[in-house]
């Protein structure tokens, strides 16, 4: 499994994640090398458990949530196929690494929750933990790309690959870009 690459094509050795703090977080170890983005793994039974899925499924799996997308992994495994060979064709450096740095760059690191009780209730920000920052940067990526994808000319693997290398770039075109600013903007007024 050492010399695995993904879809044959993308190889893991190279990669590295430049946020210390999310290096744990984002599965590229020797467990997480595989050849295709569906491991028929539970990934959800034990607590903390999904950092160990490789992130390329966490991302097809992220595909899926929208309800007429709901169980249909081959499609989102295309999906997921097409985006990183587009990607590829576009920066000429491995897809994976270029998903990675948009998931680093598109997670919010600060946040805002509801505190109070008795009916007062205000917003007090706080940090984001690093398993959050992963999710939220992969959900909103999807997200803004299936409000990008549906009625237009550009298919969904076309807006996927622009987002994650508008996010990877730290554009300000990265629909999961702006929310992320937008987001770290509202904490930091309720400081």
């Amino acid at each position: 499994m050492d010399g695995a690459k993904l879809f044959d094509k993308w190889d893991y050795h190279t990669i590295k994640v430049e946020d210390g703090t999310l290096q744990d977080h984002i599965a590229i170890n020797a467990k997480a090398r595989v050849f295709v983005p569906h491991t028929a793994g539970r990934w959800q039974k034990k607590r903390f458990h999904k950092i160990l899925c490789p992130i390329t499924e966490r991302l097809a799996c992220a595909i899926m949530y929208h309800g007429r997308n709901n169980g249909k992994k081959l499609m989102a495994m295309r999906h997921v196929q097409q985006t990183l060979e587009l990607i590829h064709l576009q920066t000429e450096q491995n897809p994976l690494q270029v998903l990675i740095d948009a998931v680093c760059n598109a997670g919010p690191r600060e946040d805002s929750c509801r505190v109070g009780s008795a009916g007062v209730i205000r917003l007090q920000a706080v940090d984001v933990s690093p398993m959050r920052r992963v999710n939220k940067a992969i959900y909103m990526m999807v997200k803004g790309v299936r409000e990008q994808a549906f009625r237009n000319i550009k298919s969904f693997p076309e807006c996927l690959a622009d987002e994650i290398i508008a996010a990877a770039q730290k554009s300000q075109n990265s629909w999961a870009m702006k929310k992320k600013t937008e987001t770290e903007r509202a904490a930091a007024s309720n400081r």
